[in-house]
């Protein structure tokens, strides 16, 4: 399963902001509790609609999100010596 599978933007719920299908949880929401160093299990208890695959999702979509948000790495010119 892929996170296109598990996260929706439907302009008619949350105002199309990112969540995780069939639920109002804003996929934004669950990024915050990861970033503050909350276990799954703690995500899953406040949500219980959730499963384990849709916290893999919201990740998995971040990562996505960031690396099409992120300039490609400029080339280093051969003339610098990396250690």
């Amino acid at each position: 399963m892929t996170y296109q599978e598990r996260i929706a933007r439907d302009p008619a719920i949350c105002a199309g902001q990112p969540t995780i299908r069939g639920t109002r949880v804003l996929v934004r929401v669950v990024l915050g509790y990861l970033a503050h160093g909350e276990p799954t299990e703690r995500i899953l208890t406040e949500f219980p609609s959730l499963t384990e695959e849709d916290v893999r999702a919201v990740i998995a979509f971040a990562a996505a999100s960031a690396a099409e948000d992120l300039p490609a790495p400029s080339p280093i010119p051969p003339s610098v010596k990396v250690a």
